[in-house]
């Protein structure tokens, strides 16, 4: 297999904690989001969408999706599970990721994108370009907030955001909500089950990565 990752982006970070829950070592190419690599014909050649991460597996199938990549890996390595045992769980999970991409990794990209001078004609992720609205960007910050709530809500009630135990649903969640530090977003003082459940995650090996 063939893994494309970037190391200062969240999506590419996802796809890399799931690799490093199940124990695997593939090989790795990182590819610069700063410098454009993606963008360039080389990459293209792989994921004309543009987009990172990338898995090639072994039967020469490119996957370029959080979900896919999960899916398959799940299935090849299926221990430890992390996308459910039961079909309740495996619900449950697709169901929290969801949530986590909507309600957290959205909107962090919003207000990002439609904010930073880097981003000024690429507010949206891909081969074409498109210039950024500074309401978006507003919006963005507000749905963060909520979305920390909606957390607080859910963790007081349940160990992880899923189920039982650590889950993909887990990893996205951490990710998006680590990555909104760079729209000056954190976890709110008081927000307890939150911060105790981000620091739990965050001392896991495959957080390190």
């Amino acid at each position: 297999m063939l893994f494309y990752d970037c190391s200062t982006a969240p999506n590419p970070r996802r796809a890399r904690m799931f690799i490093g829950e199940k124990g695997l070592t593939i090989e790795t190419r990182d590819i610069s989001i700063a410098k454009g690599e993606q963008l360039l014909p080389a990459f293209k050649a792989v994921n004309p969408r543009a987009t990172i991460p990338v898995l090639v597996t072994d039967e020469g199938t490119i996957l370029t999706e959080n979900l896919g990549i999960a899916a398959y890996l799940e299935a090849q390595f299926p221990e430890p599970p992390l996308m459910g045992r039961t079909a309740d769980e495996k619900g449950l999970v697709m169901m929290w990721n969801a949530i986590a991409e909507q309600q957290g990794g959205m909107p962090v990209a919003e207000a990002l994108r439609n904010s930073h001078p880097a981003f000024a004609d690429r507010a949206i992720p891909g081969p074409s370009n498109y210039a950024q609205i500074p309401e978006l960007a507003q919006r963005g910050l507000d749905r963060i907030g909520r979305f920390f709530d909606l957390l607080e809500e859910r963790l007081s009630d349940s160990p992880y955001i899923a189920c039982d135990h650590f889950t993909l649903a887990d990893i996205s969640t951490f990710v998006f909500v680590d990555f909104a530090r760079v729209v000056k977003m954190r976890v709110p003082e008081g927000h307890a089950a939150t911060q105790a459940w981000y620091e739990a995650i965050k001392a896991r090996p495959s957080a390190q990565k």
